[in-house]
């Protein structure tokens, strides 16, 4: 009997038409009146009995609402409902913000909706009875829609994101494994001497700086949104050719929390290490590719050839503007991010061995990977 695919779960982002902006202007008020009165009525109940309000309790309070003048469908109303529940619980809030329809501080347009709300044929997105246009980068046509959401940016342009069920392949057959190692001036290194170079804030830095001393908002909007717009490019084809081209690929665990504290803030928040490594997980996953984050600590110091730690390695900070440096212990020179990326794949190679010999014992459950260097 054949194994039933894997699928797995992601959202696709699609662009709407700008001349629904007014048609989603109007449902986002309504849903911002919703949620304030969402706010309001969990607040009090919490006030009056000490428990939070579940969103099976608020949906009663909101039943007919759609009756009463409501535009938006009695599933959005739920979603809304569900949404504040899932945000009340994970900041722990009595009340959380409230949602502004006007004024300089508006909140950006957000409708949510379930799966039985929109329909997808011929090309557009059937929302309420009424055909959306959209700009297709992606084919949607067998997709399975779970749910999704309408939502709007900085410049006010519309977005519909879909989640859709995808299938994931079960055969890879590349043997090769990487290390990555990220950086700041080189946002990505791989152990077989790949770089991704994304800079993109340093390169339209000058431009923003100008359009924000001049107040002039809606510039200043559209580099942001250029700025981000390429450096998610950049991202995507990079994290694509490693998943198509590896069979198991392993990451640093360097985190930003620390690093946005530092004079390198501007950097750490340019390099974009956290969505990097998130669309190289799903990438991986979907295409069947090993996918694991290791620590990373001593990656840089250590010699990747014999493995000593020689006093000639870049130490601290005052050792970030070494770039290339000779072990004293074998006489290797070594280019200071790829020695680091070379690391990084031992300790993973190393990590999957362990877990091979655990499986054999009966620990774990099997794992469907052949690698080789």
């Amino acid at each position: 009997m054949s194994k039933a695919p894997q699928t797995n779960i992601r959202v696709l982002r699609e662009r709407v038409k700008d001349k629904h902006c007014t048609f989603l202007n109007g449902l986002s008020k309504e849903v911002n009146l919703v949620w304030n009165y969402c706010n309001e009525l969990s607040s009090k109940h919490t006030e009056r009995t000490g428990g939070f309000m579940s969103s099976y309790t608020m949906d009663q309070y909101t039943a007919g609402a759609t009756k009463e003048g409501l535009n938006i469908p009695a599933s959005t109303v739920q979603a809304i409902s569900s949404e504040y529940c899932t945000r009340r619980k994970q900041f722990k809030k009595l009340r959380l913000a409230w949602r502004k329809s006007g004024g300089a501080k508006r909140s950006l347009g957000w409708i949510p909706f379930k799966k039985d709300a929109i329909v997808y044929r011929n090309g557009q997105i059937f929302f309420q009875k009424k055909p959306i246009s959209i700009f297709k980068s992606y084919d949607l046509r067998g997709k399975i829609i779970k749910c999704g959401s309408f939502s709007q940016d900085a410049r006010g342009r519309w977005y519909i994101n879909l989640t859709v069920e995808v299938q994931i392949a079960t055969i890879n057959t590349s043997t090769k494994a990487v290390g990555i190692d990220l950086g700041l001036k080189t946002t990505a290194v791989t152990s077989d001497g790949g770089q991704l170079i994304s800079r993109r804030y340093r390169e339209f830095e000058s431009k923003l700086g100008m359009a924000q001393r001049a107040n002039k908002a809606k510039l200043a909007k559209t580099i942001s949104a250029k700025m981000k717009n390429r450096r998610s490019n950049d991202q995507h084809q990079f994290s694509r050719l490693l998943a198509n081209e590896y069979g198991a690929i392993f990451v640093g665990d360097i985190s930003s929390s620390k690093l946005i504290k530092t004079k390198m803030a501007k950097s750490v928040y340019d390099a974009g290490w956290s969505q990097f490594k998130t669309m190289l997980e799903y990438k991986c996953h979907e295409a069947g590719v090993v996918f694991l984050e290791v620590i990373e600590s001593n990656t840089t110091q250590t010699c990747s050839s014999c493995g000593q730690k020689p006093p000639s390695r870049p130490k601290g900070i005052a050792g970030l503007g070494i770039r290339q440096w000779a072990c004293e212990c074998c006489g290797v020179i070594h280019d200071r991010d790829i020695n680091a990326s070379k690391n990084i794949l031992r300790i993973g190679l190393d990590t999957l061995a362990v877990g091979a010999s655990q499986l054999n014992q009966g620990r774990f459950e099997p794992l469907c990977f052949s690698y080789g260097e």
